[in-house]
């Protein structure tokens, strides 16, 4: 019987593993699979309607980009640095003044009454927080500028980055989801690989300190870990599509408005749901990528998925609180 069991351990193993793979293939093929289907189901409305849009107000667009590129005829580099760094920077911390304001005064309560995790940060500690923007400042100024610097260098070399001409809609579209297809890979297994043992304690765990995350955590973090996961995860696709400087600009601020979202600590009205990265702070080894699809494959979100958080993993598309409307079941009493 030992003899028997021992054989059906062994060849029964292997079995399992294949099955684990199997099923993930099966979730790959689920998640790109709907992707696609949605694609082509709303490619002749949305995607229509948009290029409508974007059709209409391009002669606009391409006047005012004329006139800032004749302002700057003679420096590419000011040009460049004006769209990937300035205007996504200001916007940075435009937003996060915001989300501070209502993090140290409980004010105003349009914004508190949808705190996720009610018990904590109520207020925040104006220590912590001085602490988390000096940190957010350093990263940007010593490290996120240097990088900016080098992809310029690197993109004049293979072309022009600040053309007369902007780019049409659809490039524009195909440039976004390449690099939010990049940065969920890149962004994922680094973020992975920041968490395991050998390197949580000395690089990861700074960013950790926050188990109930707000806006302006979104960039704290080690050095090591805000170039590698941080920076390159978003710079990798308008270096490898050659981008335009006014998509890099999109892009840059579109990435840093959606990581202060998952990282504010409030599920407000008609933004992104901040609930995935949320409870990724509060349980630390589930909820690892962006969009998710990463995590589906790999069965990171297992505990998440038998969550409320779960629940509540949505847009709000109105003013009543989802604490309220999804509330966390009854504590058990002893």
């Amino acid at each position: 019987m030992q003899r028997q069991a021992a054989a059906s351990s062994q060849y029964g193993r292997p079995q399992k593993q294949e099955g684990q793979v199997w099923d993930s293939v099966k979730k790959a093929a689920f998640v790109l699979g709907s992707g696609l289907f949605f694609l082509v189901a709303f490619r002749n409305s949305v995607t229509w309607h948009l290029q409508r849009f974007w059709g209409a107000s391009g002669d606009f667009w391409q006047t005012q980009w004329t006139k800032l590129h004749i302002a700057f005829s003679d420096n590419d580099w000011a040009l460049f640095f004006l769209g990937t760094m300035i205007v996504p920077t200001l916007s940075f911390w435009l937003f996060n003044s915001v989300l501070m304001v209502a993090d140290l005064t409980g004010k105003p309560t349009f914004i508190t009454r949808y705190r996720i995790q009610m018990d904590k940060n109520n207020p925040v500690d104006p220590v912590k927080l001085r602490q988390a923007v000096k940190t957010v400042f350093y990263n940007q100024l010593f490290l996120s500028m240097p990088m900016v610097v080098a992809m310029y260098c690197l993109m004049k070399w293979r072309g022009n980055p600040c053309g007369p001409e902007l780019p049409t809609f659809h490039w524009v579209l195909l440039e976004l989801t390449v690099s939010g297809l990049l940065e969920e890979i890149l962004f994922y297994y680094s973020h992975r690989l920041f968490h395991h043992p050998a390197l949580y304690k000395h690089v990861h765990k700074i960013h950790h300190e926050w188990t109930a995350p707000i806006g302006v955590v979104s960039l704290y973090a080690h050095p090591v870990e805000h170039v590698l996961s941080n920076m390159l995860p978003v710079l990798c696709g308008p270096i490898l599509m050659g981008s335009h400087v006014a998509t890099t600009m999109l892009w840059f601020t579109m990435a840093l408005l959606v990581t202060t979202i998952s990282h504010c600590g409030y599920h407000l009205p008609f933004l992104p749901s901040p609930e995935f990265h949320d409870f990724h702070h509060l349980r630390f080894n589930q909820c690892y990528g962006v969009l998710g699809v990463l995590d589906r494959l790999h069965g990171t979100d297992v505990a998440f998925k038998q969550s409320r958080a779960y629940d509540r993993h949505l847009l709000l598309l109105s003013l009543t609180p989802l604490n309220e409307s999804i509330p966390d079941p009854p504590k058990q009493k002893m």
